[in-house]
């Protein structure tokens, strides 16, 4: 089946609608929730196709009328919609593909730095950045869940939410090794460095999934927030690590105001780390969490980031590359993205 078939995602979506009609629809909320976000990710995509189509309609009766009469003005705004529409369809296109178990949530992302202090610490505040601006440009919120600072510079680690439709579906292309090539601020004979970040992506289980979690396996601490985070931070001992002792999987979060804020986010953050190791240890073959956690040093980068002695982002996996780093620190990675997709499709 096509997933451009707008008449079997209409078959589809009548066919949930109408489960919402029944009786006992209500009684079973974890069911409930599911099939509302199904029917809401159907409404989005039938609704884009429509748009999209009438748009491309518009466009052509546009065209045969400066076909019949000339107008230089008009076929230049032809042009650039034209242009506008073809970029939306190719991002219409990736979406539908996004039909992973969890490509529609929320991502939580982990950065990393790898073995180089402060250089890669740096390193990883500016993928940091990158990832901040990509997502403001795609409309995601993002929200800071832990962070600790570097000693010098940079980050030690930070561990972030980006929230909004298809998020992890979009961000599992950048799990992996990040190389930066570039001559370092931090030296002061102003030599070239290597160094390297590591991402890991985890899509937020929403509480329709069961996961058992036996609170007799988890040790909880409390201890005073710190970085940036307001008037609130350092005054009170709000901030939450959990340590799940089976499998010494640790979260932390100090994003919220109160403990119990916290505690549930980072719940929330333990949750989507057990069940991503489940699965892998079951050898189940799920798209969605395939990835490979390497070294964080040379050889294993899925992508490297050149500053010097020429300027080059290029893809491993995809071969993919451009030549305009800034924009690409500026959050322009959509290309790497929709390659690394279209190629795992």
């Amino acid at each position: 089946m096509s997933l451009f078939d707008i008449a079997k995602l209409q078959e589809d979506l009548s066919k949930l609608e109408a489960k919402t009609l029944q009786e006992n629809f209500w009684n079973d909320s974890k069911n409930t929730s599911k099939i509302l976000l199904q029917i809401k990710n159907l409404k989005n995509k039938t609704s884009k196709f429509k748009e999209l189509e009438n748009e491309t309609i518009n466009l052509l009766e546009l065209t045969e009328l400066v076909e019949i009469e000339p107008d230089e003005e008009i076929a230049k705004d032809i042009l650039k919609n034209t242009i506008k529409l073809q970029k939306e369809i190719e991002k219409f296109e990736i979406t539908t593909f996004l039909s992973g178990k969890y490509d529609s949530n929320n991502a939580i992302v982990t950065i990393h730095p790898g073995a180089g202090g402060t250089e890669s610490q740096d390193w990883a505040e500016m993928l940091y950045r990158m990832y901040t601006r990509w997502a403001n440009k795609n409309n995601y919120e993002v929200k800071e869940l832990d962070y600790l600072e570097g000693e010098e510079a940079g980050i030690k680690s930070v561990t972030f939410e980006i929230i909004g439709e298809y998020a992890y579906g979009y961000m599992k292309s950048e799990m992996g090794v990040h190389r930066l090539v570039r001559i370092s601020p931090f030296d002061s004979g102003g030599r070239r460095h290597t160094s390297f970040a590591s991402l890991e992506i985890l899509p937020e289980i929403t509480d329709d999934i069961e996961l058992e979690i036996n609170l007799d396996d988890l040790r909880i601490d409390t201890y005073r927030a710190s970085g940036a985070g307001g008037q609130h931070i350092n005054k009170t001992s709000s901030a939450v690590r959990i340590t799940h002792i089976p499998t010494n999987v640790v979260v932390a979060c100090q994003s919220e105001r109160s403990q119990i804020q916290n505690r549930e986010t980072a719940m929330k953050m333990l949750k989507s780390k057990l069940l991503d190791l489940k699965e892998k240890e079951q050898k189940e073959k799920i798209e969605d969490l395939k990835g490979v956690q390497m070294e964080i040093a040379w050889g294993s980068q899925i992508r490297s980031y050149v500053f010097c002695p020429y300027t080059m982002v290029k893809d491993h996996r995809t071969n993919y590359e451009v030549g305009n780093v800034q924009a690409v620190m500026d959050g322009e990675i959509d290309d790497f993205m929709e390659s690394y997709l279209k190629n795992n499709i």
